[in-house]
């Protein structure tokens, strides 16, 4: 059989764990029951394929041949340890037992999504809240320690820690890997929709690297948020916060193509190009914002989305309704009063009343303190700082903001403003 090049193998490897490696591992930790085995067993598959396929050619359907790789590979792992640890022989003769040739295939068909499922394990209410969002950035959106430990503002040893005890927890407490049932549903789909949106924002505005987005985290929040909206039952399980989520992503999500320059620059809001953004997602969008505010039952997260709506539906910049804007987010800060929020609408106060009233907002919920360390924080002070001509306060705004982000796109962004001041 001729061999086949290693590199283009290499790249469709790397393609396939960027793109499907969140699946393919929920799936694993299903079927495995092990968070550590199944990470371990998905990584010797990958490496068991770059050695295979240049040989054998790429399998007709990677993703199964890569599941049922690990899957042996686990097996393997067991036998090993059952010279010190009996119990791992049984676990290994249990997983061969109850795998076939064809299991492969009908994973690839399962009407109920792994990922999803996966969610809702991370998110049980018996572990606590920090850990819904870390296990999840960890084993469902595949976020290194470091990154997740930089945007939890703590260190990569307790966030480690944090995650081990998770997983420790989901096995001594043998808690179910399945979707809730509809009367569990309500109580539970707080923490799930919160860690979705968290995923989206991963991808919307990448916590660091070199790219501003990243569309494959973007494309499976809102792959999920669907599913979500699919498993629900009528009308037992009110929809209508399901929807305004998924709204809220597909607005933003519709901004992507004009969010960065050909070479990679940011872009703000009122100088994208707006015949770039998507018009298909907006109307998308906007149909399922009617439909949640029709239901009289909405939260947050569909009050973000009629925010973002004002945006899609204004020809320009100029022409946007910020009074509308406004007092939306006087509607949202009384539902959820976080400090983000008031910085948002001190921002849009600004572009109402002017950037005098906006920096008084603003310096308002810095003095709180919560938000010293946000980048975007001082970014937009110095922005009013800017546009008020006071230009040594905007300067050491700007260098504030950028020693605190780690973006690159942003950090030419705030370095190129200030140059603009010097």
């Amino acid at each position: 059989m001729p061999e086949h090049s290693t590199e283009p193998i290499r790249e469709l490897l790397d393609s396939l764990y960027r793109v499907d490696s969140g699946r393919i591992l929920a799936t694993l930790i299903r079927l495995l029951g092990d968070f550590d085995l199944a990470e371990e067993a998905m990584h010797e598959a990958f490496a068991a394929a770059l050695s295979l396929w240049p040989r054998s050619g790429v399998p007709g359907n990677p993703r199964p041949w890569l599941i049922s790789t690990a899957r042996f590979k686990a097996i393997d792992t067991l036998r090993r340890r059952a010279r010190f640890d009996a119990s791992q022989d049984e676990l290994a003769r249990h997983l061969e037992a109850h795998w076939s040739s064809t299991e492969g295939s009908r994973e690839e068909e399962s009407l109920e999504d792994d990922r999803l499922r996966l969610i809702f394990t991370c998110c049980h209410p018996s572990l606590p809240p920090e850990a819904h969002v870390a296990l999840t950035l960890r084993e469902v959106c595949g976020l290194t320690t470091e990154e997740i430990a930089k945007a939890f503002l703590t260190t990569p040893s307790t966030l480690a820690q944090r995650i081990v005890r998770a997983k420790a927890k989901i096995r001594d407490a043998q808690i179910p890997y399945q979707v809730p049932s509809p009367q569990e549903l309500p109580e539970r789909l707080a923490a799930v929709l919160q860690v979705i949106y968290l995923v989206f924002n991963e991808g919307y505005s990448a916590a660091a690297g070199a790219e501003v987005t990243r569309a494959e985290l973007t494309a499976e929040a809102i792959r999920l948020g669907r599913l979500l909206i699919e498993l629900q039952p009528e009308p037992e399980v009110p929809k209508s916060e399901i929807m305004g989520l998924l709204s809220l992503m597909l607005l933003h999500e519709s901004r992507r193509g004009a969010r960065t320059s050909p070479t990679g620059e940011l872009i703000l809001l009122e100088n994208q190009d707006r015949t770039l953004w998507n018009k298909e997602q907006i109307a998308e969008g906007v149909a399922l914002l009617e439909r949640a505010l029709k239901s009289h039952s909405f939260g947050p997260y569909t009050l973000q989305a009629a925010i973002v709506a004002v945006h899609a539906e204004a020809e320009s910049a100029a022409v946007t309704d910020w009074r509308q804007i406004v007092a939306l987010y006087n509607q949202l800060i009384r539902i959820q009063p976080s400090p983000v929020v008031q910085l948002n609408r001190a921002v849009a106060i600004a572009m109402c009343d002017g950037p005098e009233a906006g920096l008084t907002h603003i310096d308002a919920v810095l003095e709180h303190g919560e938000l010293a360390n946000y980048y975007l924080a001082h970014s937009a002070r110095a922005d009013m700082y800017r546009r008020l001509g006071r230009t040594a306060e905007a300067r050491s705004s700007y260098e504030r903001a950028l020693a605190l982000t780690q973006q690159e796109p942003e950090r030419q962004f705030l370095q190129e403003r200030i140059r603009q001041l010097k």
